[in-house]
């Protein structure tokens, strides 16, 4: 969700005393949620609430991702006895390693969320439901459900560059990073594992754009000056 268009669900929440806020595309099929002090809950951390929701009821049942971010997923999703599957982005990649896989539930950063009851398909209602069972059943606040997710895997957030042959720089960057030796996966784009930091650099499919999206483990600082030195690449040869 743009940074412009989150202030008006925020200032709403805070102004009603609200539990949570909720936020709607134009067709309703994502939807982006906001806690009781009016801040703005990533989507990343939701695909993990809302995995380990569904798996309370199906217990060893897969859960699709995609690999923009993808630490805090899998960790839930395994602690709650689940089998965490990686997917390009996009509902017809999601739905298909879904239906191969006869998974629950898939989800992705851009809000959209996929369930194998809706027919494989994304809903913009089902995710509030299935969060406001969250926490009514547990008593927590939204922000409480999630504060320790976001500690243990901050992100820098997707961020878009504009540039000139998107193709040419991703190989330059995976040229950069390769003497640092990390764990390297052309799934979508190329992720970079480095163990206490990774990030996704991919290409967009319909514009002159890359997207970064960079976490770490516990490690808020070394977030940010990655996200910064990989931004300082880009610039330079974009």
């Amino acid at each position: 969700m743009l940074l412009e268009n989150r202030q008006i669900t925020s200032d709403a929440v805070i102004a009603n005393n609200a539990d949570l806020g909720i936020a709607w595309d134009g067709d309703f099929d994502r939807c982006f949620f906001f806690d009781e002090n009016g801040d703005f809950v990533d989507n990343y951390y939701l695909i993990g609430l809302l995995s380990e929701r569904l798996l309370a009821n199906h217990p060893n049942s897969s859960i699709v991702h995609d690999p923009r971010l993808v630490w805090n997923t899998q960790e839930e999703v395994k602690k709650n006895s689940g089998v965490p599957m990686l997917s390009k982005a996009g509902h017809s990649f999601i739905k298909e390693v879904m239906r191969e896989n006869n998974a629950i539930y898939g989800g992705e950063m851009s809000g959209h969320h996929y369930f194998r009851d809706f027919y494989y398909s994304d809903s913009g209602m089902i995710p509030w439901l299935l969060l406001l069972q969250s926490i009514s059943e547990s008593g927590k606040t939204l922000s409480e459900l999630v504060s320790e997710r976001v500690r243990k895997y901050p992100i820098s957030g997707e961020i878009n560059t504009t540039v000139e042959n998107p193709k040419q720089l991703l190989e330059t960057i995976k040229s950069h990073y390769q003497q640092y030796d990390p764990a390297i996966d052309d799934l979508d784009g190329y992720s970079f594992d480095f163990k206490t930091w990774r990030f996704n650099l991919r290409m967009s499919n319909t514009e002159p754009l890359v997207r970064l999206n960079v976490e770490s483990r516990e490690n808020q600082k070394l977030m940010e000056d990655k996200t910064k030195e990989i931004l300082g690449l880009i610039d330079q040869h974009k």
